[in-house]
């Protein structure tokens, strides 16, 4: 008798080891580029999280007199908003027909789902920062000279962009082809292991920030074919992720009369670049929560927080020879 993906996939372990799996697989979740944060949780209903927060104090001190009275200033509110991104995929029996041919079959597919549900969450982040970064308010952030090479010189101008907040920049996700030209160029420092042992795993990294290759990073061809490479910096928590319970994260269906089996899966979750509001001013009407399309539109977002508060920078460059 044939093996039937309700034979495999019990939902009550197969959710809980697809999202374990999904976070042990992210790079950006290792390296603590994407993580939890206070007061950012999926909600049991509506599209959008509201995060308040205190601005810094302002103004200068002034010098005590017995004359005159001092002028208090004002602590002002600001308000961050979370867009809650709700994705689902599904597959036909037939493509998972390798994987149902394995001893530990719904081990084998929690495998597959877990690497696709970690690379569409990569997909959505480069989308949200080609849309922050099309916003004409972090112009503050980024670092534009596409007709620059990049090396050792415009890797630290680029994590200048934070002034005396730059040690909050602890990593960098570029696309592979700028990790090889930088490797040929002898710029990222020694392999180190991640733990105490020598059989952890190993990262490259400039400055002691930690390397990342993501082929999603964009790459602009311009005439005569030359390149221009997007690069991103960040800090500790700089993307703020929340994982929701949807009512049925996995679901199996048959069709008898197709003999074919299908597997559901659905995420509901939030990924925010801490201190840049979410506008939703572009929308497609059938989307009840945006699509990457959407995400990718500068007009749908707009910095709140201070540009060195935010642990977000990026660069524009070239690769090869100077």
């Amino acid at each position: 008798m044939a093996t039937l993906l309700s034979d495999v996939i019990v939902p009550e372990v197969f959710d809980p080891y697809v999202i374990q799996r999904t976070e042990e697989k992210s790079e950006l979740r290792a390296a603590g580029i994407i993580g939890a944060v206070p007061g950012l949780d999926v909600p049991n209903g509506g599209a959008t999280v509201n995060m308040p927060h205190w601005d810094d104090l302002s103004g200068d001190d002034e010098v005590m007199s017995d004359e005159r009275e001092l002028s208090p200033g004002k602590i002002v509110a600001g308000l961050d908003i979370a867009t809650v991104l709700i994705r689902s995929k599904a597959w036909g029996a037939n493509e998972l027909a390798s994987a149902l041919a394995g001893n530990d079959a719904m081990g084998a597919i929690a495998e597959l789902v877990s690497g696709f549900w970690m690379r569409s969450e990569q997909k959505a982040l480069i989308s949200i920062l080609k849309g922050v970064f099309a916003s004409p308010s972090m112009s503050d952030n980024m670092l534009d000279l596409p007709d620059e090479t990049i090396g050792r010189d415009l890797l630290i101008d680029a994590i200048s962009l934070l002034g005396d907040s730059s040690e909050n920049l602890t990593g960098m996700v570029c696309h592979s082809a700028v990790r090889a030209d930088l490797a040929k160029k002898s710029v990222l420092d020694a392999r180190v292991n991640v733990g105490d042992t020598d059989t952890a795993p190993e990262f490259q990294s400039f400055l002691g920030r930690r390397v990342i290759a993501d082929d999603g990073c964009p790459v602009e061809t311009l005439g005569g074919g030359a390149k221009v490479y997007t690069t991103y910096l960040f800090g500790n928590a700089a993307i703020g992720f929340a994982l929701g319970n949807g009512v049925t994260p996995s679901e199996t269906e048959r069709k008898a009369l197709a003999h074919k089996d299908f597997l559901v899966t659905r995420r509901h979750f939030i990924l925010h670049p801490r201190g840049v509001k979410w506008l939703g001013k572009n929308r497609v009407a059938s989307n009840p929560t945006p699509g990457n399309s959407e995400l990718a539109d500068g007009e749908n977002w707009d910095r709140v927080w201070e540009p060195k508060a935010i642990r977000i920078a990026v660069l524009r460059h070239r690769i090869g020879a100077a």
